[in-house]
């Protein structure tokens, strides 16, 4: 937890201490699991956010027909690098593990060293916005649910090569069942768009390096929840800022009809808080859980995601081999959820 400058409890981080209590380690889910009650807490709240942001993404680009993704990243960047700063200055959060008025650089709150440190981890996650943005744009909102979940299949090789983690047989079935069913799903997919399949894939490679080097460098680097965004968006700021300037996104922006509409800049307001809380609640369910488990919390929320998209955006017609699909890839989230929480 975070400390303020009266040293209450204010925010909860996740660090060198996470899943641990006031009194030592923190109770399991229910006796005999694998999931604290922490960590439910924080797959819930990543659920929570990551379906709201979708919708919001996805009304901006497709229902107003904005033409700049990229600004929208740079937008989010600019409001979550600026409140921390705010909730930093104000001594309400903390970037590191240690007590908030332990001194640090004047100028970036953390250790220059550190935020070198952390460096590879703010590509990854340049690479992730950017990829993850696009791939809203081309594909219909159930059929983008269902290609993303086959997210976990990177994110376990790119465990096994970084960390040499390897899984139960259980596991690696509920994986190999929701990528089974994600084929199902999409075989006959009408409004079918290769570059728009293939942005979804690369976003899928981008998510995966991203999770996989959170739980490598964010447990090593000393930094909290807080730490890690603020560096990300001290390095891929000016990043976006320059990729959006020659572009000519920013002058498309400006001219864009609908830019000073309530109900696009409403919009825009929700999807960068949202966006906040959702790179807050990867970090935190990433560090308290896995890598692999963020990954299948990204599968349990798509049944929402994919019922919302379908009555909001459509898109997609019935048709019963995709609902087989559908239930296929819920059906092998639910496996790994029980499999988690049992502790297999």
């Amino acid at each position: 937890m975070a400390k303020g400058g009266g040293g209450g409890m204010l925010l909860p981080v996740s660090g060198g201490d996470a899943g641990k209590g006031a009194g030592g380690d923190e109770a399991a889910l229910f006796k005999g699991s694998a999931m604290t009650r922490r960590g439910a807490v924080a797959a819930l709240s990543y659920m929570s956010c990551s379906v709201l942001l979708v919708m919001f993404n996805k009304a901006a680009l497709s229902s107003y027909n904005f033409p700049c993704a990229n600004v929208i990243t740079l937008l989010q960047m600019v409001c979550s690098t600026g409140l921390l700063y705010v909730l930093r200055r104000l001594k309400i959060i903390s970037f590191t593990n240690s007590d908030p008025s332990v001194p640090s650089d004047a100028l970036f709150f953390v250790p220059f060293r550190i935020l070198l440190r952390t460096t590879p981890l703010s590509l990854a996650y340049l690479l992730y916005m950017l990829a993850s943005m696009e791939s809203v744009r081309g594909v219909n909102v159930p059929m983008y649910t269902t290609l993303r979940r086959t997210t976990v299949v990177f994110t376990m090789t790119m465990e096994y090569f970084l960390a040499k983690q390897k899984h139960t047989p259980p596991i690696i079935g509920s994986v190999a069942l929701i990528v089974f069913g994600a084929f199902v799903a999409g075989a006959r997919d009408l409004s079918f768009d290769a570059r728009g399949y293939a942005i979804v894939f690369v976003a899928n490679i981008t998510t995966a390096v991203y999770l996989a080097t959170i739980n490598r460098i964010g447990k090593s680097s000393g930094l909290n929840s807080f730490g890690l965004m603020w560096c990300n968006g001290l390095v891929c700021g000016p990043c976006v800022l320059f990729l959006t300037y020659i572009q000519g996104d920013l002058k498309k922006t400006i001219e864009f009809p609908y830019l000073y509409s309530p109900g696009f800049q409403a919009v825009l307001l929700f999807s960068c808080m949202l966006a906040f809380l959702l790179n807050y609640t990867i970090f935190w369910n990433t560090i308290l859980n896995s890598a692999l488990t963020q990954s299948m919390c990204g599968n349990l929320k798509d049944f929402f995601t994919v019922g919302i998209g379908w009555v909001l955006f459509g898109g997609l017609p019935f048709d019963l081999l995709n609902v087989i699909g559908q239930g296929l890839g819920f059906l092998g989230s639910g496996l790994y959820a029980y499999c988690k929480i049992k502790g297999k």
